[in-house]
């Protein structure tokens, strides 16, 4: 049984996180789960920061993972 992560992008390079999902979401399900669990934090709480939206996630089964920002990769025309 492998762990599924998912990357939270930011335009921001150091505020790039990485969770683990649930196994029992589907790969749509937990991209609208997440949406809608970040958007429903950010209505209650306008201006919220990283920690509130992280115990938001937490409290639905979505736990940080502690990761190193590797440097960005070139890009090339052709994504595979």
């Amino acid at each position: 049984m492998s762990t599924r992560l998912m990357i939270l992008p930011s335009p921001v390079f150091e505020q790039i996180r990485l969770v683990s999902v649930p196994e029992d979401f589907e790969e749509h399900e937990v991209y609208r789960h997440v949406t809608g669990i970040i958007a429903r934090t950010q209505e209650a709480s306008p201006g919220c920061g990283w920690e509130e939206l992280a115990e938001a996630l937490e409290d639905h089964g979505i736990t940080l993972v502690d990761c190193i920002l590797g440097p960005e990769l070139p890009c090339s025309g052709d994504v595979t």
